[in-house]
């Protein structure tokens, strides 16, 4: 005799975990970590390493002090761990980045809830807390490709907690002796009008955030998650295209002012963010119209800022408010549930 089983939607499973989805994004961030180490180098390895144990470290022991599973299993301290340093300056100080990963786990994630509750991108929150508490540190840079980068570490990198950060400018004087003006592509670009050649931001030559620099190899890694249907392609798409579109418009209006579509693509942390955090599963609505909506005011809020903002970066700012409106977003363009009609028409029809 068979047995007959009833069960609700969805009746068709895919065999994606949690824990599956997150270890296919570490994949995909690791060809970005390997080329800001490859770039910055032991700076970069070393807040790589700090910034993701003292994530997953953060998350474990907030799990505990709640009487909860530790839930560091499923990746995503790892991963916030890894976006958190390569949105941080390549010769940031390790203990400012320690605190920075532990505000963005403990009140970014777990004070919500944990993962699948927060508001907010962690990695994100982490960042902005540092930008707010350490600003000359989050604005000091260092040139791409320093000799000796392999052999010895950024000064600023090992300061003492709660010292000033020690000066780099004897150690640039060493490892760029023609000059270097601390100036990322986006600030030349806002406070002097010097464009920087679209080359070198496509593949990572120039200074930055630690794993910013390499759009085009970012790109790539964005692809192969949304291949294998773990990325949401609208919304990258939507953040890309809506920048592009609107620098364009403004580069029409006056090249000598505004940046290039092109160079707004690939300057500052645009790619990263329209790739891996953006798409954040959590912080984005949850329908088709809303994730387009959410995706475009990302776009349009990161060129606002650069062109008219008194920051020469939005990208960070514009993520955290699309996050913030996310909610409304997905409630506003919730689908009509079949068989019904909208309120007044339901009212007309009654009377």
């Amino acid at each position: 005799m068979s047995t007959v089983k009833l069960h609700t939607s969805p009746h068709l499973h895919q065999p994606l975990t949690v824990e599956v989805i997150m270890r296919h994004v570490v994949y995909a961030l690791l060809p970005v970590c390997a080329w800001s180490v490859y770039q910055f180098g032991l700076s970069a390895l070393a807040l790589l390493a700090v910034c993701t144990v003292v994530c997953v470290g953060t998350e474990h022991l907030c799990c505990k002090w709640m009487g909860q599973a530790s839930t560091v299993n499923d990746w995503s301290a790892v991963i916030t761990g890894l976006l958190l340093a390569l949105v941080l300056p390549p010769g940031f100080p390790l203990w400012m980045a320690v605190v920075a990963a532990v505000f963005g786990i403990a009140v970014g994630k777990m004070f919500f809830g944990g993962l699948g509750a927060n508001v907010m991108n962690p990695a994100l929150v982490g960042r902005a807390f540092a930008q707010a508490a350490f600003t000359l540190p989050m604005t000091t840079w260092v040139p791409s490709m320093a000799p000796g980068r392999f052999t010895t570490f950024i000064p600023s990198t090992l300061t003492p907690p709660f010292l000033v950060p020690r000066s780099i400018s004897g150690w640039l004087e060493t490892v760029a002796p023609d000059g270097f003006t601390g100036a990322t592509p986006l600030a030349l670009m806002k406070y002097e009008q010097v464009s920087t050649d679209p080359t070198a931001l496509m593949f990572g030559t120039v200074s930055g955030s630690a794993g910013e620099t390499a759009g085009l190899l970012i790109l790539l890694c964005g692809i192969y998650l949304a291949v294998r249907k773990i990325m949401d392609w609208r919304i990258p798409i939507g953040v890309l295209g809506s920048a592009f579109v609107l620098s364009g418009i403004f580069y029409w209006l006056d090249a000598e002012r505004y940046p290039s579509p092109w160079f707004t693509l690939f300057a500052g942390g645009l790619m990263l963010g329209a790739v891996f955090m953006a798409t954040d599963m959590v912080g984005s609505p949850e329908t088709k119209r809303g994730t387009w909506i959410y995706a475009i005011l990302i776009g349009v809020l990161t060129v606002v800022i650069r062109l008219f903002g008194g920051l020469n970066e939005g990208v960070m700012y514009a993520i955290l408010l699309g996050n913030a409106a996310a909610p409304l977003i997905s409630r506003l363009t919730q689908p009509r549930v079949y068989g019904t009609v909208k309120s007044a028409r339901k009212k007309k029809v009654t009377a």
